[in-house]
C-alpha cells in the first residue's frame, strides 16, 4: 500500500522488476557480443594464418586457407561478425551508460535484421567450412578425392580448430539474435498489455 506516496504499490513494483530485467538481458547482449566480437576474431586468425609447407618429390607445395573458397567465406564472415559485434558492443555500453532501456521501433527493426543476417552468414560460413573440412579428412574414394589431412595434419588441425571456434560464433549469434527478436517484440507487445491492464 502507499501512503503519502510512500510505500509499495503494485505498479512499482512491476517497473522495478521490469528495469531489473533490462539490466540483465542488456548485461548479457553485451557480454554475448563481446564474446562473439573476441572468438570472431580467434576464429579469422586461426584460419587465415595457417599455412604449412609439405615437400613433395623436391617439389614444394604450400597449403594455405585461400586454396579453399570455404575457407576463405569463414575469414571473410567471421572479420565482418568481429567488426560487427564491435559496434554494437560499443551501442550497448552507450545505452547502459545512458540509461535507456529501448529504442525506436525503425532502430529495433534495423538491429533485428542485422543480428537476424549476420547469424545467417555465420552458420551458412561454418556450415561449407565444415564440409569441405570433411572432405579434406575423409576424402571422397568415388570421386577419386584423397586425404589431405594425412599429408597436411598441421594445416588440418589449425583450421579444425578455426572451424570450432567459428561455431561458437554462430551459436552466439544465433542467441544474440534471439536477444534482438526479444527487444523488438517488447515494443509491439507492451502497449497491449497496458491496455488490457487497464481495463
Amino acid at each position: 500500500m502507499s501512503y503519502l506516496g510512500v510505500g509499495f504499490s503494485p505498479e512499482n513494483v512491476a517497473g522495478a522488476t521490469m528495469k531489473l530485467n533490462d539490466r540483465k538481458v542488456r548485461l548479457m547482449e553485451l557480454i554475448l557480443r563481446c564474446l562473439v566480437c573476441a572468438l570472431a576474431l580467434v576464429a579469422a586468425i586461426l584460419v587465415a594464418t595457417d599455412t604449412q609447407v609439405k615437400e613433395i618429390f623436391t617439389i614444394q607445395k604450400k597449403a594455405k586457407y585461400t586454396d579453399m573458397r570455404a575457407l576463405v567465406l569463414l575469414v571473410v564472415v567471421n572479420g565482418i561478425a568481429a567488426a560487427y559485434s564491435l559496434v554494437h558492443g560499443v551501442r550497448c555500453v552507450v545505452g547502459m551508460m545512458k540509461g535507456s532501456v529501448l529504442f525506436s521501433k525503425p532502430l529495433a527493426w534495423a538491429i533485428f535484421s542485422g543480428d537476424q543476417a549476420i547469424a545467417y552468414l555465420t552458420v551458412a560460413a561454418v556450415a561449407a567450412a565444415a564440409q569441405s573440412a570433411a572432405f579434406a579428412k575423409l576424402g571422397q574414394p568415388e570421386l577419386q578425392w584423397m586425404k589431405i589431412c594425412t599429408m597436411y595434419g598441421k594445416f588440418c588441425n589449425q583450421v579444425g580448430e578455426g572451424i570450432a571456434t567459428a561455431l561458437l560464433v554462430s551459436i552466439g549469434m544465433v542467441l544474440i539474435s534471439c536477444i534482438s527478436a526479444l527487444g523488438l517484440f517488447r515494443l509491439y507487445g507492451g502497449t497491449k498489455a497496458q491496455k488490457s491492464s487497464r481495463w
